[in-house]
Protein backbone atom coordinates (compact mmCIF):
# COMPACT_ATOMS: atom_id res chain seq x y z
CA UNK A 1 0.00 0.00 0.00
CA UNK A 2 1.55 3.52 -0.92
CA UNK A 3 2.08 5.98 1.59
CA UNK A 4 -0.51 8.80 1.32
CA UNK A 5 2.77 11.22 1.76
CA UNK A 6 4.42 13.41 4.65
CA UNK A 7 1.56 15.98 4.08
CA UNK A 8 -1.16 13.46 5.00
CA UNK A 9 0.74 12.06 7.77
CA UNK A 10 1.72 14.94 9.50
CA UNK A 11 -2.36 15.43 9.79
CA UNK A 12 -3.08 12.19 10.31
CA UNK A 13 -0.61 12.36 13.28
CA UNK A 14 -1.51 15.74 14.67
CA UNK A 15 -5.35 14.81 14.79
CA UNK A 16 -4.88 11.46 16.50
CA UNK A 17 -2.73 13.68 19.32
CA UNK A 18 -5.42 16.20 20.02
CA UNK A 19 -8.18 15.18 22.03
CA UNK A 20 -11.77 16.74 21.72
CA UNK A 21 -12.09 17.96 25.40
CA UNK A 22 -8.80 20.70 24.51
CA UNK A 23 -11.23 21.93 21.91
CA UNK A 24 -14.57 23.89 21.22
CA UNK A 25 -16.32 20.98 20.29
CA UNK A 26 -20.04 20.23 21.79
CA UNK A 27 -21.48 16.81 22.64
CA UNK A 28 -18.63 14.93 21.08
CA UNK A 29 -19.89 11.89 23.18
CA UNK A 30 -18.10 9.82 26.09
CA UNK A 31 -17.71 7.04 23.79
CA UNK A 32 -15.29 6.70 21.44
CA UNK A 33 -12.73 4.46 19.47
CA UNK A 34 -9.76 6.57 19.03
CA UNK A 35 -8.54 9.22 21.89
CA UNK A 36 -8.10 12.23 19.35
CA UNK A 37 -10.23 14.06 16.90
CA UNK A 38 -12.07 12.74 14.01
CA UNK A 39 -11.85 13.92 10.26
CA UNK A 40 -15.19 15.32 10.48
CA UNK A 41 -14.56 17.65 13.74
CA UNK A 42 -11.01 18.67 12.53
CA UNK A 43 -12.86 19.35 9.16
CA UNK A 44 -15.68 21.48 11.47
CA UNK A 45 -13.63 23.21 13.25
CA UNK A 46 -11.10 24.49 10.28
CA UNK A 47 -14.36 25.55 8.14
CA UNK A 48 -13.58 22.93 5.40
CA UNK A 49 -15.65 20.29 4.03
CA UNK A 50 -15.37 17.16 5.40
CA UNK A 51 -14.67 15.56 1.69
CA UNK A 52 -11.85 17.84 1.50
CA UNK A 53 -10.55 17.34 4.72
CA UNK A 54 -10.30 13.62 4.01
CA UNK A 55 -8.78 14.02 0.77
CA UNK A 56 -6.01 15.87 2.29
CA UNK A 57 -5.46 13.02 4.52
CA UNK A 58 -5.17 10.68 1.94
CA UNK A 59 -3.39 12.46 -0.28
CA UNK A 60 -5.86 13.07 -3.19
CA UNK A 61 -5.90 16.80 -2.70
CA UNK A 62 -2.32 18.72 -4.05
CA UNK A 63 -3.17 21.95 -3.49
CA UNK A 64 -4.37 23.31 -0.43
CA UNK A 65 -4.08 27.09 -0.03
CA UNK A 66 -2.39 28.57 3.00
CA UNK A 67 -5.54 29.96 4.02
CA UNK A 68 -6.76 26.73 4.09
CA UNK A 69 -3.92 25.30 5.69
CA UNK A 70 -3.57 28.15 8.53
CA UNK A 71 -7.55 27.34 9.48
CA UNK A 72 -6.59 23.52 9.50
CA UNK A 73 -3.22 24.38 11.61
CA UNK A 74 -5.34 26.40 14.30
CA UNK A 75 -8.28 23.65 14.74
CA UNK A 76 -5.16 21.23 15.43
CA UNK A 77 -3.65 23.67 17.84
CA UNK A 78 -0.21 23.28 15.95
CA UNK A 79 2.47 25.84 17.62
CA UNK A 80 4.23 27.88 15.47
CA UNK A 81 6.72 25.81 14.38
CA UNK A 82 4.38 22.99 13.68
CA UNK A 83 2.47 25.33 11.20
CA UNK A 84 5.42 26.38 9.51
CA UNK A 85 6.34 22.58 8.66
CA UNK A 86 2.62 22.00 7.61
CA UNK A 87 3.05 24.94 5.12
CA UNK A 88 6.79 23.86 3.59
CA UNK A 89 4.97 20.86 3.47
CA UNK A 90 2.27 21.52 1.21
CA UNK A 91 4.41 23.19 -0.96
CA UNK A 92 6.84 20.70 -1.63
CA UNK A 93 4.47 18.62 -2.45
CA UNK A 94 2.57 21.42 -4.86
CA UNK A 95 6.15 22.06 -6.57
CA UNK A 96 6.77 18.62 -7.15
CA UNK A 97 3.56 18.59 -9.74
CA UNK A 98 5.74 20.79 -11.54
CA UNK A 99 3.06 23.75 -12.09
CA UNK A 100 4.40 27.10 -13.08
CA UNK A 101 4.47 29.75 -10.70
CA UNK A 102 2.93 33.29 -11.74
CA UNK A 103 5.61 35.26 -13.21
CA UNK A 104 6.94 38.30 -11.30
CA UNK A 105 5.14 41.37 -11.18
CA UNK A 106 5.91 44.72 -12.97
CA UNK A 107 3.83 48.26 -13.59
CA UNK A 108 3.11 48.19 -17.42
CA UNK A 109 3.98 50.84 -19.51
CA UNK A 110 0.02 51.98 -19.94
CA UNK A 111 -0.37 52.11 -15.87
CA UNK A 112 2.65 54.19 -15.75
CA UNK A 113 1.62 56.66 -17.96
CA UNK A 114 -1.55 56.67 -16.23
CA UNK A 115 -0.19 57.41 -12.96
CA UNK A 116 2.04 60.33 -14.26
CA UNK A 117 -0.85 62.36 -15.21
CA UNK A 118 -2.30 61.86 -11.88
CA UNK A 119 -0.70 64.56 -9.93
CA UNK A 120 -3.77 65.98 -7.38
CA UNK A 121 -4.55 63.24 -5.87
CA UNK A 122 -2.61 60.23 -4.12
CA UNK A 123 -2.37 57.29 -6.29
CA UNK A 124 -0.83 53.81 -6.41
CA UNK A 125 -0.39 50.86 -7.65
CA UNK A 126 -0.81 47.47 -6.58
CA UNK A 127 -0.11 44.20 -7.61
CA UNK A 128 -2.15 40.97 -6.55
CA UNK A 129 0.13 40.29 -3.57
CA UNK A 130 -0.73 44.08 -2.26
CA UNK A 131 3.07 44.65 -3.22
CA UNK A 132 3.34 48.56 -4.22
CA UNK A 133 4.09 48.73 -8.00
CA UNK A 134 4.38 52.28 -8.60
CA UNK A 135 3.12 55.42 -6.54
CA UNK A 136 2.90 59.34 -7.81
CA UNK A 137 4.75 61.83 -5.26
CA UNK A 138 1.24 61.88 -3.34
CA UNK A 139 0.67 58.29 -2.98
CA UNK A 140 4.35 57.96 -1.57
CA UNK A 141 4.11 60.83 1.05
CA UNK A 142 0.61 59.61 2.50
CA UNK A 143 1.07 55.73 2.58
CA UNK A 144 5.29 55.58 3.50
CA UNK A 145 7.15 58.64 3.52
CA UNK A 146 9.54 57.24 5.71
CA UNK A 147 10.76 54.67 2.39
CA UNK A 148 12.62 56.14 -1.20
CA UNK A 149 10.42 56.57 -3.45
CA UNK A 150 12.17 54.34 -5.69
CA UNK A 151 11.54 51.61 -3.63
CA UNK A 152 8.91 49.83 -5.44
CA UNK A 153 11.42 49.61 -8.64
CA UNK A 154 13.45 47.54 -6.39
CA UNK A 155 12.93 43.67 -6.53
CA UNK A 156 14.43 43.59 -2.92
CA UNK A 157 12.95 46.79 -1.10
CA UNK A 158 9.80 46.81 -3.00
CA UNK A 159 6.58 47.46 -0.31
CA UNK A 160 4.17 45.39 0.64
CA UNK A 161 0.66 46.90 1.91
CA UNK A 162 0.57 44.31 4.23
CA UNK A 163 3.91 44.36 5.97
CA UNK A 164 3.20 48.03 5.97
CA UNK A 165 -0.04 47.47 7.79
CA UNK A 166 1.06 44.66 10.04
CA UNK A 167 4.66 44.54 10.78
CA UNK A 168 5.22 48.56 10.23
CA UNK A 169 4.35 51.08 13.44
CA UNK A 170 4.83 54.10 11.39
CA UNK A 171 2.04 53.06 8.41
CA UNK A 172 -0.21 51.39 10.71
CA UNK A 173 -0.81 54.51 13.07
CA UNK A 174 -2.04 56.30 9.54
CA UNK A 175 -5.17 53.84 9.50
CA UNK A 176 -7.76 55.09 12.12
CA UNK A 177 -10.16 52.08 11.24
CA UNK A 178 -6.93 49.57 11.45
CA UNK A 179 -9.44 46.43 12.66
CA UNK A 180 -11.34 47.24 9.40
CA UNK A 181 -8.52 47.13 7.28
CA UNK A 182 -6.96 44.26 8.78
CA UNK A 183 -9.77 42.32 8.06
CA UNK A 184 -10.53 43.26 4.42
CA UNK A 185 -6.55 42.51 4.12
CA UNK A 186 -6.84 39.15 5.53
CA UNK A 187 -10.02 38.55 3.53
CA UNK A 188 -8.50 39.64 -0.07
CA UNK A 189 -5.31 37.10 0.87
CA UNK A 190 -7.41 34.12 1.40
CA UNK A 191 -9.28 34.86 -2.30
CA UNK A 192 -5.95 35.95 -3.82
CA UNK A 193 -4.20 32.54 -2.38
CA UNK A 194 -7.14 30.56 -3.50
CA UNK A 195 -6.53 31.74 -7.21
CA UNK A 196 -2.78 31.55 -7.16
CA UNK A 197 -2.09 28.88 -5.00
CA UNK A 198 1.76 28.04 -6.55
CA UNK A 199 2.88 31.49 -5.96
CA UNK A 200 5.73 30.88 -3.36
CA UNK A 201 6.19 34.61 -3.00
CA UNK A 202 2.46 34.79 -1.84
CA UNK A 203 2.44 31.89 0.36
CA UNK A 204 6.02 33.12 2.25
CA UNK A 205 4.31 36.74 2.78
CA UNK A 206 1.33 34.86 4.30
CA UNK A 207 3.42 32.76 6.49
CA UNK A 208 5.66 35.54 7.60
CA UNK A 209 2.38 37.25 8.66
CA UNK A 210 1.30 34.52 10.73
CA UNK A 211 4.57 34.00 12.33
CA UNK A 212 5.66 37.70 12.99
CA UNK A 213 1.95 39.29 13.83
CA UNK A 214 -0.30 37.41 16.36
CA UNK A 215 -3.26 40.11 15.15
CA UNK A 216 -3.10 38.83 11.00
CA UNK A 217 -2.62 34.70 12.60
CA UNK A 218 -6.24 35.75 14.64
CA UNK A 219 -7.85 36.94 12.15
CA UNK A 220 -6.78 34.32 9.61
CA UNK A 221 -7.73 31.86 11.92
CA UNK A 222 -11.56 33.67 12.50
CA UNK A 223 -12.12 33.65 8.89
CA UNK A 224 -10.97 30.43 8.40
CA UNK A 225 -13.78 29.12 10.80
CA UNK A 226 -16.65 30.69 9.20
Amino acid sequence: MMSPGPLAEFLQAKRAELPPHRTQLAGYGARRRVRGLRREEVAQLAGVSIGYYTRLEQGHSRHASDQVLLGIATALQLTVTETEHLLDLSRARASQDGRAAPPLEVAGPAALALLAFVTDRPAVLLGRRNDVLAWNRLGHALIAPHLHFSAPTLASERPSMARLLFLDPRARALYPSWSKEVGDLVAYHRMISGRYPDDGALAALVGELVMKDPAFARTLGRRSCR
